[in-house]
């Protein structure tokens, strides 16, 4: 009988403790670091989950948008931060993934500087063309570009982005030389890509599906392992290329040191938003994959990727440095 009294207590315990950090986390305004300018699929996530994360703790989200070096600027920042919780970083594939492999000296670990909290979301790159390009499919802009060598242009977010390796990854899967013109964010570069000042970008879905779709901009193909339900109509490059793939995602991470109990009341709080039904059907209309996690998923999710990307920098021959 003791026992039994004992275990409910300790569970009525654990609920309260629960309960007494939410209520306790955030009593201010948080910030959001977002390492590229408005516009691009890293923004366009971080607003949609801040608006969640606004509802849940009637506290602002702030979302700081910290462009520059590929995501260096806005990951030191999180880095110098309070460990409260009050600042967060939109991680993604450049900053947790292939930066560590670019630069020779990045100023940040980022498997041991981080907190993560939760993986957010994934997508596919879609390898989209102006409409004056005298190609229309595939196998026709292959082509054009085989016969005008460092002739056709393609944009990025940034050196190192996934966005850029998936350009560099094409052209040596294909034998093709293609011009990299690196911007300082997606939007930037959708703006000259949707102006005819590139040739083509693998964007990201999140990004690149509103122009797809009102016929700004022609998507030949995605860079996921299938087609996406978003475009079924757009042949993935792995149809062409079995095993190509290059595909972007975000998540949130902290400051090192923020208590365990803040980063699970975080968690907790993303994990909600997600499940919305409009959050849901938000994503989804953008080709957008939710992917919440735990803290302890996403920190083992990072390193794979670490993995798996430093291999493709080696192979690319990428350097930021």
């Amino acid at each position: 009988m003791r026992i039994a009294v004992f275990v409910v207590t300790m569970l009525a315990a654990a609920v309260t403790h629960a309960a007494a950090a939410d209520r306790a986390f955030p009593v201010k305004p948080v910030r959001l670091l977002v390492p590229y300018p408005p516009g691009g699929g890293n923004d366009t996530m971080a607003r949609a989950i801040g608006a969640k994360l606004t509802d849940e703790w009637q506290q602002q989200v702030i979302i700081d948008n910290r462009a520059g070096a590929n995501g260096l600027v806005a990951a030191e920042l999180t880095m110098s931060a309070a460990p409260d919780g009050y600042t967060l970083f939109m991680a993604n594939i450049g900053s947790h993934a292939i930066n560590p492999a670019l630069y020779k000296n990045i100023p940040y670990d980022a498997v041991k500087d981080f907190a993560p909290v939760s993986q957010l979301g994934s997508t596919a790159n879609v390898l989209v063309i102006h409409p004056s390009t005298p190609a229309k499919n595939l196998q026709e802009l292959i082509a054009l570009a085989k016969a005008k060598p460092g002739v056709l242009t393609y944009g990025s977010n940034g050196i190192g982005s996934s966005q850029h390796l998936a350009g560099a990854l094409f052209g040596t899967t294909f034998g093709i030389n293609l011009v990299h013109v690196p911007y300082k964010g997606t939007g930037p570069m959708m703006n000259d890509m949707m102006g005819g000042q590139i040739t083509m970008s693998f964007a990201n879905m999140l990004a690149a599906l509103p122009q797809v779709r009102a016929k700004r901009l022609n998507g030949i193909a995605v860079t996921s392992l299938k087609r996406s339900p978003a475009l079924p109509d757009v042949p993935a490059l792995a149809e062409a290329s079995p095993g190509f793939e290059a595909t972007s995602w975000w998540g949130l991470v902290a400051t090192k040191g923020t208590p365990p109990e803040i980063i699970n009341t975080l968690n907790r709080a993303v994990i909600k938003g997600l499940n919305t039904a409009d959050m849901k059907n938000f994503l989804s209309n953008m080709g957008v994959e939710p992917a919440g996690s735990t803290p302890q998923e996403f920190a083992a999710f990072i390193k794979s990727e670490m993995a798996k990307w430093a291999k493709v920098v080696k192979e690319a021959g990428a350097r930021a440095d």
